[in-house]
């Protein structure tokens, strides 16, 4: 990709332009890692919509950040899906057409339904008293409903993924951590672009509840139950499946 650098003093402190490039390298990680949550978020809430073709000077001037770490983090999502390479120079947010959101949910339901069979069996075999995990699960749910209150799409969104991806960590299982991570970004923009049903939200209490009660059958089963619900709205509302 071919661009301009820039040249004025971030707020933060870092520097557009080839002069990033001597930045060291723990805190180009760093940079990069927030340049992607940043563009991330931007592409879940839509700022970047479907098709936008984002350019690296742009992006590290918005930012104010340098090229360098953008670089970086849009080379990183592009890997994750949000993002992909134009033919010639730069990316675009990538598009979700109907065969994405299928095969996405062909991965997603087997991941999620085991991560709440060993949430669940690493509740049951924990000593007595709650697990931090569970309590992490519980104060997701309470988020996801003061913002479904409040009619706040944005946070109910963020509440919702943080509660799936509370039953990840919870399972203790590092591969599926990392596997599930690399959905992530594009469960949340799917999440952001669909309704949310209330007798969804009703299914993550559901969910809660056998996973704390360390019932690892029905935590998998209700599990399964809510992810195939989610497809169904997620393809009704995008595509307008009867």
């Amino acid at each position: 990709m071919a661009y301009v650098a820039g040249s004025s003093a971030g707020r933060d402190g870092t520097r557009p332009g080839p002069r990033g490039e001597d930045e060291p390298p723990a805190e180009r990680t760093s940079l990069s890692a927030r340049a992607r949550d940043a563009v991330r978020q931007r592409i879940v809430d839509r700022r970047y919509p479907q098709g936008a073709r984002l350019v690296e000077r742009e992006v590290a001037e918005e930012l104010r950040m340098s090229r360098v770490p953008v670089r970086e983090a849009l080379r990183a999502l592009v890997g994750e899906g949000l993002l992909e390479l134009l033919p010639h120079s730069g990316v675009r947010v990538r598009r979700l057409e109907r065969a994405d959101v299928e095969h996405l949910y062909e991965v997603w339901e087997p991941l999620a339904v085991q991560a709440s069979r060993l949430a669940a069996r690493r509740v049951a075999r924990a000593a007595p008293g709650e697990l931090p995990g569970t309590a992490a699960l519980r104060s997701s749910l309470d988020r996801a409903e003061q913002a479904a209150r409040a009619d706040e799409g944005a946070r109910e969104v963020a509440a919702h993924t943080a509660f799936h991806e509370d039953i990840v960590a919870l399972s203790g299982n590092p591969m599926l951590a990392r596997t599930m991570e690399q959905l992530s970004g594009q469960l949340q923009l799917l999440f952001g672009m669909r309704e949310e049903p209330e007798h969804m939200r009703a299914q993550h209490a559901v969910m809660f509840r056998y996973i704390a009660a360390g019932d690892e059958e029905s935590a998998a089963a209700s599990t399964l139950l809510h992810v195939r619900d989610s497809r169904t709205v997620a393809l009704r509302s995008l595509f307008d499946d009867a």
